[in-house]
């Protein structure tokens, strides 16, 4: 699928076609890693204590597309943990850097980018809507970006 067909900012950054083959023949555990950190500081905190059970020792496979890049991460009774690279998964989850931003920023919802395609997901069903369902009751998990970020500032 082209960049020109994919549904408003679906399509991510534009990366180079070398450079997104090279980051998708990467070791998947360093950006699991960062990912499991990441959700430790910003989501854990934020997870209701009965869905903490519902949600604990399955692998979910995060798919970030237009860099070519997976990630692979398990809630554990202690926090989220990098999951390993070649064991199945309940739940893979894949969209643009461009749409998670966005969904992080609360600036879309899920079911939105499901339905314009610019967010996949494939795996346990039940599963998936339980997660979806914590997120959406939780809100955002960034708030607005730097003005530097976007070159607006100076």
């Amino acid at each position: 699928m082209s960049a020109a067909s994919l549904p408003s900012g679906a399509a991510g950054l534009p990366v180079p076609q070398v450079v997104r083959r090279l980051v998708s023949r990467l070791p998947v555990q360093p950006p699991s890693l960062v990912l499991a950190a990441a959700l430790d500081r910003l989501l854990r905190p934020r997870l209701p204590a009965d869905v903490l059970p519902l949600l604990q020792g399955r692998v979910v496979e995060v798919a970030v597309t237009d860099l070519g890049l997976r990630c692979r991460v398990l809630l554990a009774p202690g926090g989220f943990r990098p999951a390993a690279a070649g064991g199945p998964f309940v739940l893979r989850i894949a969209a643009s850097s461009t749409s998670y931003l966005r969904l992080l920023r609360g600036e879309d919802d899920a079911d939105r980018l499901f339905f314009e395609r610019a967010l996949v997901m494939e795996g346990d069903t039940e599963y998936g809507l339980v997660l979806k369902n914590t997120l959406d009751a939780i809100g955002p998990l960034l708030g607005p970006l730097p003005r530097w970020w976007s070159g607006a500032g100076g």
